[in-house]
């Protein structure tokens, strides 16, 4: 079953708001071509290169008709309406085109017996290696496994 087509108008903003009105087919790659400076003329000689406004349409028709009525209106009414629903004007694809970083902190253990486990690795506790837990009923209830330096002198994991 093919996927259904989407159309989008977008506004892109450069940092002293001199907006750029388009249509696509596909926003995440015409959004990286804009960031990239890709696309030569406007957008590119005036560093126009932040998404601050969308609309999905499922019909070309719809999507072009809009952007003409967009284009025809004054700044203000332009501003006015990604103000709507982007209040802060923050670059809503600002992280597209990026390596995606993992969320879990890593040990700074990197060998040997002592090495965490996973489990031990993702609390969220703020803990170091030396100092799993805050206290020992932490690891009690959470089963997570102790370091052998640990097992030998307990008084090392309570804070």
């Amino acid at each position: 079953m093919s996927e259904e087509k989407r159309y989008y108008v977008y506004i892109m903003a450069s940092r002293s708001l001199t907006l750029y009105t388009g249509v696509t087919g596909n926003l995440y790659a015409r959004v990286l071509q804009h960031k990239g400076g890709e696309i030569e003329g406007f957008t590119k000689k005036y560093h126009i290169n932040r998404l601050v406004y969308y609309e999905i349409f499922k019909y070309v028709n719809n999507a072009i008709a809009r952007e003409k009525q967009i284009k025809a209106w004054t700044c203000a009414k332009r501003l006015a309406l990604i103000k709507t629903t982007n209040p802060t004007w923050q670059d809503l694809a600002e992280d597209w085109g990026t390596a995606i970083k993992l969320q879990i902190p890593r040990s700074q253990d990197h060998g040997g017996e002592d090495r965490l486990s996973p489990i031990a690795v993702a609390r969220d506790d703020n803990s170091k290696n030396d100092d799993m837990s805050k206290s020992e009923d932490v690891d009690k209830k959470m089963s997570v496994p102790v370091k052998s330096a640990e097992r030998q002198n307990p008084s090392k994991s309570t804070a």
